[in-house]
């Protein structure tokens, strides 16, 4: 029997796939289980229209993507610290403070979770901040720390 799964069945397929399995496996444990649908032509073309959707969705979220970064790196984000003699900070500049220096400052709410900062920002000055906005695309964030 021809089932397409509608979920990732362990040692047999993933989502989407179209297989050809015993019937009474695809009778009495796939189909109850809503793990796949019998392969007509009505269910192919649903499936067919799915992919579709799925593949816009995305392209659409990479282009997005792809935007935001180009405005990312444009910006430079102020943050405030309260530093010692020679620059030196008292701690370092977190994600979460650059995060909230670039709410107030332009408007843009930052994921604090997608940035990576490489190493401790722990001095006054210019430094960058790389955000993960896609799987694919990344931008690069200028903080300017100025003492407090």
């Amino acid at each position: 029997m021809k089932v397409i799964l509608l979920q990732e069945v362990k040692k047999l397929g993933k989502k989407g796939d179209v297989l050809e399995v015993a019937e009474g496996y695809a009778r009495n444990f796939l189909l109850p289980r809503k793990l796949a649908a019998q392969a007509t032509p009505d269910t192919m073309n649903q499936m067919q229209q799915q992919k579709n959707a799925t593949a816009d969705r995305q392209k659409r979220q990479l282009e997005e993507a792809r935007l935001m970064a180009a405005q990312l790196g444009q910006i430079e984000v102020k943050v405030k610290a309260k530093a010692g003699e020679g620059g030196k900070l008292f701690g370092a500049v977190t994600t979460k403070d650059i995060s909230d220096a670039a709410k107030i400052q332009h408007g843009i709410e930052l994921d604090r979770r997608k940035m990576e900062i490489t190493e401790p920002i722990k001095n006054l000055g210019p430094s960058s901040v790389v955000m993960k906005i896609h799987p694919e695309v990344t931008a690069e964030i200028k903080v300017q720390v100025i003492g407090e």
